[in-house]
């Protein structure tokens, strides 16, 4: 019951961040679950195998490199998700720093 629960409230926090973000698109709130499941499904399989691949670039910039990271995962979700779009890699940025704002913000609220 709580992975539903959670589900709910990232894809809550999703289309809020698509309202707040000018560069990001979203069709409806049925798409925001979708993209909430699909970032889901990728931060558990994809990034941990990029993280490991970046660690020493990581390391060189002190960690702010996973910034990349993470908007390199929202353009991802971009290309595979249909009634998602984001504009460039600067609203994919500022997408997944407002998004985790967020969906820490809803998850201590609710959890």
């Amino acid at each position: 019951m709580s992975l539903i629960i959670s589900l709910v409230l990232n894809a809550l926090a999703v289309y809020a961040s698509s309202w707040i973000i000018p560069g990001v698109h979203l069709n409806d709130l049925y798409t925001a679950l979708i993209v909430a499941v699909v970032l889901g499904l990728i931060n558990t399989f994809i990034k941990p195998v990029l993280v490991l691949l970046t660690l020493p670039i990581t390391l060189l910039t002190l960690g702010l490199f996973s910034l990349v990271i993470n908007a390199l995962m929202i353009l991802l979700v971009d290309r595979l998700v249909l009634g998602f779009a984001v504009d460039g890699f600067l609203a994919a940025l500022i997408f997944s720093l407002v998004l985790s704002i967020i969906s820490t913000i809803l998850n201590n609220l609710f959890n």
